[in-house]
């Protein structure tokens, strides 16, 4: 099976350890176990709650405790709608494994994580891709749509809310986009690791599966819930998908550990208090880069609505990737080039890792910006 190099993870690679100011980074800012456990109001406890365990392999599907905590992040899923993964991006993977098939069509929005589009494509599928344009806001066309679905159409996949725009996709819009799924008894795979992240509210928008039979939802602990490093995701879907995509799993998963089925546990039940802490960041730090991109006549972007990046115009003619490289060489720091997205004219910036480093980093790109 031949597949593409997986263009952002290859640039973070080669990249991201070597830094001084890392401006790619996704997640919000990520947790220490201590400050977790005071968030949680378990820094005395945790010890005598972790002491017992036997360092066996966990439970196959992940906890109970575990799958009902992420079923309450959604409006209609039970436990038995919930398998855990070995973060989201097993979870994408598993279910194109099940569903995907040579000659199959498949749908899929970009700029996005490149697997949605080069993991099918591997696979022998026939992958239509549906561009998100600035004059949209970076939403898609549901005409668009309309025009690419066949008889044939397998599964669309989604980014909702979108990396690396930002943009976001309601209830009414996500209705519409399962209407026409409907019409050719496709799937919807809406990857949904930055749900929870938005910019008003409570922080949520709707999920596919709650609004659509075929509907399937992953997740993660990594972006809004800042615990990348538990690698801990899950798929959320009707009984029956669940029961092929173990299948598949069985073949590449026994469980995930123990400890980090426990911490996510532990951070999902105290979603409220962690909300509360990222919230704070991640609309602090978009007020913070709103107003630098309103001071750099050289850039534009269209402002995020929700999760972490920024999908940020360059000037005409510079390719995003010689940009990316002569800052990090020039000023460390680092941003991700839209070459790597599959977005050439962009580059991607992660606003939500400390604030210090953000406001560093822009200034630094000030300067850089400056000397072009």
């Amino acid at each position: 099976m031949h597949i593409r190099e997986f263009g952002v993870e290859r640039w973070m690679y080669l990249y991201e350890n070597d830094c001084e100011l890392n401006l790619a980074e996704t997640c919000i800012e990520p947790l220490t176990v201590g400050e977790l456990l005071k968030i949680a109001g378990k820094e005395e406890t945790f010890l005598d709650e972790i002491s017992p365990i036997r360092l066996t392999y966990g439970v196959i599907d992940g906890t109970e405790r575990l799958r009902s905590a992420i079923a309450a992040l959604y409006e209609k899923q039970r436990i038995e709608n919930v398998l855990v993964t070995h973060g989201a991006i097993s979870a994408n993977a598993l279910l194109y494994e099940t569903l995907v098939e040579p000659g199959d069509h498949v749908i899929s929005v970009a700029p996005t994580y490149q697997q949605h589009h080069s993991i099918p494509e591997s696979y022998g599928a026939r992958v239509d891709m549906w561009r998100l344009r600035p004059e949209n806001a970076f939403l898609p066309d549901l005409d668009e749509l309309r025009r690419l679905v066949t008889s044939t159409t397998r599964l669309i996949a989604i980014n909702n809310p979108n990396n690396p725009t930002g943009a976001l996709m309601d209830r009414a819009f996500l209705s519409q986009i399962a209407e026409i799924a409907d019409s050719c008894g496709a799937y919807v795979l809406s990857d949904e690791v930055y749900r929870g992240a938005d910019q008003h509210g409570d922080g949520f928008t709707a999920s596919i599966a709650d609004i659509y039979e075929k509907g399937l939802s992953t997740g993660s602990m990594s972006k809004t819930w800042s615990l990348a490093g538990l690698r801990l995701g899950w798929i959320v879907a009707p009984e029956e998908i669940l029961h092929r995509v173990a299948i598949h799993r069985d073949y590449n998963t026994i469980s995930v550990g123990m400890l980090n089925d426990l911490l996510a546990s532990i951070a999902l039940e105290n979603r409220v208090a962690l909300l509360q802490r990222n919230h704070a960041i991640l609309r602090t730090n978009l007020t913070l880069l709103d107003a630098w991109i309103e001071q750099e006549p050289q850039l534009s972007y269209v402002k995020p609505k929700s999760g972490t990046t920024a999908w940020v115009r360059l000037p005409a003619g510079i390719a995003s990737r010689d940009f990316c490289v002569a800052l990090l060489e020039r000023k460390g720091v680092m941003f991700t080039p839209g070459s790597a997205l599959d977005g050439e004219g962009y580059v991607r910036i992660g606003y939500a890792n400390n604030r210090e480093i953000l406001s560093a980093g822009l200034a630094r790109t000030s300067e850089f910006l400056r000397g072009l």
